[in-house]
């Protein structure tokens, strides 16, 4: 078992961090989701989702009874009580010691906040941090695992060796698609139907700057890639794949995978997840086989580099980020953010109305940003105003039902 490092749970240096905004974003004065009223996406998540969390966690893994109580404590709190602290004890209690939503209600929080710091608490209850056998102990990690040993992921794994068939345009799509799409990878792969065309249109895909993403990675000598992940498992595995195909075609140098420094909204990937994916693909056959052995080669000479910086876990959006994160996502080609959560961090957790410039939310950020995203709550940027019009009158929970996704680009 890897033991948490300390040093990646200390308190940022927000003195430290560049916190200059574009003009769209310093004088937006839009109000941020808030946990809400009965019947929204985010009251939603505390009233059900959580209480779930709770739940299965327990089930899960045999904890001792004194864990157990911790966590009635903390079912309590959420579903009849106000926000109580962080433990001082706890490593990074000082990150969170100035918060001033203590003492109020959940539902009366921003939603990111409430999320980043349910999630937090769950760990202090279960002593992730506190030295003794819980230590380092994944509460999440039985659900990890037991999706990457599905049967479904040997399937998903096969068809890469249908990849040799396609173009070199159909293979970035495919890939692409793959991505975007997670645990449903198997869109990406349904070739016999045409969907992979480059020219295609995808159902459901309702923002498509692909095109301009390969460019930006065309434009210039090969570089750095950040690559923000967001599920383990099934999710990750194409992300991992991905991160291959841009290495072999010269489209990436270097791509650096930017990972969770501990366990987080139940399925985010840590390094523990990452080479547990890259044992799965080495241990698989065909091509997925020889990616796998290409990227744990990569691992070791410098090429995939595997980050996990302690802002990853913090309930703010990126335009908060520290220094040292901005520097590194400066000296990127692209940086390439995967997922729900990290979009919500990228064009901030607001009521934005949907058509909404993407570029302009997003103009705070150090280097060209690309958002790979299906759509599972509220917030959206960038849509052409007749295609909300048309989600509006045809799809029902269009932003909160997966059903959806888009890849957005800023250069």
């Amino acid at each position: 078992m890897t033991r948490p490092r300390d040093d990646l749970h200390q308190a940022p240096d927000h003195q430290a961090s560049d916190h200059r905004v574009s003009d769209h974003r310093a004088s937006d004065h839009r109000a941020p989701v808030v946990v809400g009223t009965p019947g929204s996406f985010a009251r939603g998540v505390l009233d059900e989702r959580h209480p779930a969390v709770v739940e299965r966690v327990r089930r899960a893994t045999p904890y001792p009874p004194e864990l157990q109580r911790a966590l009635d404590v903390l079912l309590q709190e959420i579903t009849q009580g106000t926000v109580g602290r962080l433990d001082d004890g706890e490593p990074d209690a000082a990150w969170w010691r100035d918060a001033p939503h203590y003492g109020r209600q959940w539902a009366e929080v921003p939603f990111l906040w409430a999320e980043s710091f349910f999630y937090r608490r769950l760990l202090a209850a279960l002593r992730y941090f506190t030295p003794g056998p819980w230590r380092g102990i994944d509460p999440f990690a039985p659900f990890k695992n037991a999706e990457l040993a599905g049967a479904g992921v040997d399937e998903e794994l096969s068809a890469l060796d249908r990849l040799a068939g396609l173009t070199p345009p159909e293979r970035d799509r495919t890939l692409l698609l793959s991505s975007l799409w997670g645990n449903r990878a198997d869109l990406g792969f349904r070739l016999d139907t045409g969907e992979a065309g480059p020219g295609d249109r995808v159902p459901g895909l309702v923002v498509d700057d692909s095109p301009v993403l390969w460019d930006v990675l065309a434009a210039g000598r090969p570089g750095k890639v950040c690559l923000v992940a967001d599920n383990a498992g099934p999710e990750l595995l194409p992300d991992l794949v991905l991160a291959d195909h841009l290495l072999t075609t010269g489209r990436a140098a270097r791509v650096v995978l930017h990972l969770k420094p501990y366990p987080y909204y139940v399925s985010d990937a840590t390094t523990a997840d990452a080479l547990a994916c890259l044992d799965r693909l080495a241990g698989a056959s065909g091509h997925a086989s020889a990616t796998g052995a290409r990227l744990r080669r990569a691992v070791g000479d410098g090429r995939l580099v595997l980050r996990a910086h302690p802002f990853s876990c913090a309930p703010h959006s990126y335009d908060r980020m520290p220094a040292d994160l901005r520097e590194d996502f400066a000296s990127a080609t692209l940086t390439v953010m995967k997922g729900d959560l990290n979009y919500r961090r990228l064009v901030g957790d607001r009521h934005w109305p949907a058509t909404t410039p993407f570029a302009g939310a997003t103009a705070y950020f150090p280097g060209p940003v690309a958002a790979l995203r299906t759509l599972k709550c509220d917030v959206v940027t960038g849509l052409a105003p007749a295609v909300l019009a048309r989600l509006d009158a045809d799809a029902g929970a269009w932003r909160t039902s997966g059903t959806h996704a888009l890849v957005q680009v800023r250069t």
